[in-house]
């Protein structure tokens, strides 16, 4: 028997109405927010990549599908949505448009890494970018839209975390003082965070093993080492936040696992999940575009893990609506009543009523028992009798009582 790869998961009807809820609360609070649908491809060049992301990253270095393709070229299934986006911003001259463009996706993510609850090697996420502006109300506004979007869910008892990492102004002040105090506790890590604190050390402050978090708890904090202008960015930013009454905290060690981060970053947390739990996140990203080819473009967005939210959704027992189904199942007695029922379901389904017919030689008990267990509102019943005269067997399934109308009247009713 085969089985679907570890770490990827079948999404099976019963699961789909979470989907379908999700994602039209997607298209729902894009729209409100005047962003646009992007769908790039599942892979891209490796070097968009290594590039964007950061070569000493976990994702580059542990976690990228990477493969070469018949012309020796190498390409990565996508491990994360920015870079593509970004990608197409500059190959598509959307610099030329009204700044700031905003463009959302919802993708597949490809990273091998271990599975556990909410993370798989191949998952799904929602993302948004706004390209082109640097104006901290931005900022506030894409934060904003992040918690309306979890509030459009029904998702409560959420923490807003936020946090600014400088520039590359500010920052290797910063970083310098961070090797400076991990050094003198350098046998208190752990092994990737002693790689970390050579090629990576603003990552020093991500990692979840409890002794390394334990050292991170008197760490210098990023906001004591940003540069005026950096620092009147996260000022006018919390200013605006307070505006929208949006009730965010301070994490200074939050940083995201990503180089392309510049000044604010910013994660959505169930209150008593931590970290590890976090629903969503994002920030600023003014140095990709440049990185990229293209000019200095200041730019910030936000990603969310679908299969995160349905957990959570399941979690705080949120329910979610049915998914449309045909109302209407066609019984038959007899192979001439067979004919009838499909000519008669192609017909209803023509004026957009819609049908499932029984099939096979079953008899009526077990095509009615079907059509309960489908949830059908009314099945039609069809037999030698009502051939004849012109009509047919309105049942209604749930007080199983049924009456016979006429066939030329059977759509207005069923409407």
């Amino acid at each position: 028997m085969y089985q679907a790869p570890r770490g990827t998961s079948d999404i099976l009807p019963k699961e789909q109405p979470y989907w379908r809820y999700v994602e039209q609360k997607v298209v729902n609070i894009c729209q409100l927010y005047g962003y646009e649908r992007i769908d790039a491809p599942a892979f891209e060049d490796t070097g968009l990549f290594t590039r964007s992301v950061g070569e000493e990253t976990d994702i580059v270095e542990k976690q990228m599908y990477t493969f070469e393709d018949r012309s020796g070229s190498q390409l990565t299934l996508r491990p994360e949505g920015t870079a593509p986006v970004c990608r197409a911003y500059l190959e598509h001259g959307l610099h030329n448009l009204p700044q700031p463009v905003k463009l959302y996706y919802m993708a597949s993510i490809f990273r091998y890494e271990r599975p556990q609850a909410g993370r798989y090697r191949q998952h799904y996420q929602f993302g948004y970018e706004a390209i082109g502006d640097d104006d901290p109300a931005l900022d506030a506004e894409v934060i904003d839209m992040a918690w309306q979007f979890f509030e459009s869910l029904n998702l409560h008892h959420l923490s807003l975390q936020l946090n600014s990492i400088g520039c590359k102004q500010c920052r290797p002040v910063y970083l310098a003082a961070l090797k400076n105090y991990y050094a003198n506790y350098t046998n208190d890590l752990c092994s990737d965070c002693k790689t970390r604190l050579k090629r990576n050390p603003l990552r020093l402050l991500d990692c979840k093993k409890s002794s390394c978090q334990e050292v991170a708890l008197s760490a210098p904090k990023s906001i004591d080492y940003l540069c005026p202008e950096c620092n009147r960015h996260f000022e006018a930013l919390q200013s605006h936040l307070r505006l929208l009454k949006l009730p965010f905290v301070i994490n200074h060690y939050l940083v995201r696992g990503l180089d392309y981060y510049t000044r604010t970053v910013f994660e959505i947390q169930p209150e008593s999940g931590g970290a590890q739990s976090t629903l969503g996140g994002g920030g600023r990203y003014d140095d990709l575009i440049e990185e990229l080819g293209g000019k200095p473009t200041p730019a910030i967005g936000f990603a969310a893990g679908i299969e995160r939210i349905i957990l959570n959704l399941k979690k705080q027992g949120v329910p979610v609506p049915p998914l449309p189904s045909p109302q209407v199942f066609i019984a038959y007695v007899g192979d001439e009543a067979r004919d009838e029922a499909t000519k008669l379901a192609s017909g209803l389904r023509k004026k957009g009523i819609g049908v499932i017919e029984a099939l096979g030689s079953k008899s009526l008990k077990a095509q009615l028992r079907q059509a309960n267990t489908l949830g059908a509102r009314h099945t039609v019943i069809i037999g030698e009798q009502e051939i004849t005269s012109g009509t047919v067997i309105l049942r209604d399934m749930t007080t199983s009582k049924q009456k016979t109308v006429p066939l030329n009247e059977l759509e207005e009713l069923l409407r």
